[in-house]
C-alpha cells in the first residue's frame, strides 16, 4: 500500500574490536539497524596491554567502553553478552541468556585468544596478554615478585623471583621483554632496601630463527641488539618443552635447557575465539589450524553471502598467496569494504577485498623501535616517533584520551609513578623455592 515502508535491515555484530566497530561507524548514516554483541562491554585496544601490565598506563587508558564510543550513533545497539548458538538456516543469533536476535547480516568478528599450542596446562604457569583482565593480573604478577623478593630469605629465592621469562618473539614478547629490562633498570631505581631490580634477570625464549620475523632480517638483527643493549637475555631458536611453577625447560641447539624462574609470560601465538567454532557447526565451514574460518575473497562465507568474517576470526590469503596478518588495519579495511556493500543494499561485500598494506611498527623500549612501511625501514628515534604518532592516530574513546595517553607516557619517561600498585595483599605462607 502507498505508505508502506519495508522494515529496516537488521545488522548484527559480534564483536567491539577494531573490526566490529569498524563496520558499526561505516553504517551510522546508513537505513539500517545495527546491533553490537561483546561479552565485555569495553573496546579494547590491544597494543597498549604491555604498557598497563608494566604499570605505564591505566586500565581505561587501554580500554573504553563500546557503548560511549557508539552513543551519538542513533541506529546502533550495545549488548554486553556472549554469543552462544547459530541457526544459519533461521538467520537467529542466541545469546548466553537464552535471547534470540534476528538478522540479515552477521559480521563475525569475534577476535582471537591465547592459544598454548595443545599445552593448556601451561595456562596455570604462563601469563597470557590478550585481554584486560590479563594485563592487571600479570602487572600483580610482576610487583608481587619484587615485594617477595624483598621479604625473600636467602639469594636463591630471591634470584627465582628477579627472573622473568618471556616466551615468543612476536611484538608482544618483544615489547613486554624490552619494557620490563627498561623498567627494572631505570624506573624502580632506588625503591627497594634489600634486592636491586637493575640485577633482575630477563629472558626472550623464541623457537624462530630470529625475533619479529614477519620484519626483514636487518630490522630483526637491530631489534635483537636493542633488546640486549637494554639487557634482556635473547635466545633465538629455543624452544619451550615444559612450563611448571618453577621455571620453563627448553631446548636450544638440540641441548635441554632449564631457567628457575617465578614469572612466565607467554605470547607465543593465538587462536581464534571460540565463536568461530559455533560458526563452523552451523554453517559447515572449514576452519584453518588456528581455528580461523576460511572465507571468500568478500570475507563471505561459502555458501552463506549473509556471513561475513573479518580479522582475526578469519582466513585470507593476500594477494602474494599468504595468509594476511592477524592486524587491526587488515580488519578495519575488511569491516569497511563489506559495510560498504551493505549499504549499497547487499548482505555483505559487493567487492573482492584488497589489503592496502600500511607497514609494520614493533617497539623495543626507551626510545628504540622498528617500522618498516613499503619499503622504507627506520629504527631508532625515528621509528619510535612514528609508533607514537599511528597510536595516538588509532586510539579512539573518550574526548581526551589521546592527551590522557600522551601525558601518562612524558609522565613515565620522566621517572615518575603511573599503576604500579598491586590489587591483593601478598600471602601469609612465605614463598618456598
Amino acid at each position: 500500500m502507498p505508505g508502506d515502508h519495508a522494515p529496516r535491515r537488521q545488522i548484527v555484530i559480534v564483536g567491539g574490536g577494531f573490526g566490529g566497530l569498524a563496520v558499526a561507524r561505516a553504517l551510522r548514516k546508513v537505513e539500517v539497524d545495527v546491533t553490537v554483541v561483546d561479552r565485555m562491554n569495553h573496546h579494547l585496544f590491544q597494543p597498549l596491554l604491555y604498557q598497563v601490565a608494566a604499570g605505564e598506563l591505566s586500565m581505561g587508558d587501554a580500554a573504553s567502553p563500546i557503548r560511549a564510543m557508539l552513543s551519538k550513533q542513533s541506529n546502533a545497539r550495545v549488548i554486553m553478552a556472549g554469543a552462544t548458538e547459530l541457526d544459519a538456516e533461521r538467520r537467529e543469533l542466541t545469546l548466553d541468556r537464552g535471547e534470540r536476535i534476528g538478522y540479515d547480516s552477521l559480521i563475525v568478528a569475534s577476535g582471537a585468544e591465547t592459544s598454548y599450542f595443545g599445552h593448556d596446562e601451561w595456562q596455570e604457569h604462563a601469563s597470557g596478554l590478550k585481554t584486560l583482565s590479563d594485563a592487571v593480573a600479570l602487572r600483580d604478577r610482576v610487583f608481587t615478585a619484587f615485594e617477595e623478593a624483598e621479604r625473600a630469605p636467602d639469594a636463591a629465592t630471591q634470584a627465582e623471583l628477579l627472573t622473568f621469562v618471556v616466551i615468543g618473539g612476536g611484538p608482544t614478547g618483544v615489547e613486554v621483554a624490552g619494557q620490563l629490562a627498561v623498567m627494572t633498570r631505570h624506573h624502580m631505581r632506588r625503591q627497594f632496601t634489600r634486592i636491586d631490580p637493575d640485577q633482575s634477570r630477563i629472558v626472550l625464549l623464541d623457537a624462530g630463527d630470529r625475533v619479529l620475523a614477519a620484519f626483514s632480517p636487518s630490522l630483526s638483527a637491530k631489534a635483537a641488539g636493542a633488546l640486549a643493549e637494554l639487557g634482556v637475555e635473547v635466545k633465538e631458536g629455543a624452544r619451550a618443552t615444559a612450563i611448571d611453577a618453577g621455571g620453563v625447560t627448553f631446548t636450544e641447539d638440540g641441548e635441554t635447557q632449564r631457567i628457575a624462574a617465578r614469572t612466565v609470560i607467554w605470547g607465543a601465538g593465538v587462536q581464534s575465539a571460540p565463536f568461530a567454532a559455533t560458526v563452523a557447526e552451523a554453517t559447515g565451514a572449514a576452519r584453518d589450524r588456528g581455528g580461523r574460518l576460511e572465507v571468500g575473497p568478500d570475507n563471505a562465507l561459502p555458501g552463506h553471502p549473509e556471513i561475513s568474517v573479518i580479522g582475526d576470526a578469519s582466513t585470507l590469503a593476500g594477494q602474494d598467496g599468504k595468509p594476511l596478518p592477524g592486524l587491526a588495519t587488515v580488519a578495519i579495511q575488511q569491516a569497511r569494504n563489506i559495510a560498504k556493500g551493505i549499504a549499497a543494499g547487499a548482505p555483505g561485500a559487493t567487492a573482492p577485498f584488497r589489503y592496502f598494506d600500511k607497514g609494520a611498527l614493533a617497539v623495543i623500549g626507551r626510545g628504540r623501535a622498528i617500522c618498516e612501511v613499503r619499503g622504507l625501514k627506520l629504527s631508532g628515534p625515528p621509528a619510535f616517533a612514528m609508533y607514537l604518532g599511528v597510536h595516538l592516530y588509532y586510539l579512539g574513546g573518550a574526548p581526551g584520551r589521546r592527551i590522557s595517553v600522551l601525558s601518562a607516557w612524558a609522565s613515565t619517561a620522566g621517572g615518575r609513578e603511573q599503576s604500579r600498585v598491586i590489587e591483593r595483599e601478598l600471602p601469609r605462607e612465605r614463598v618456598r623455592v
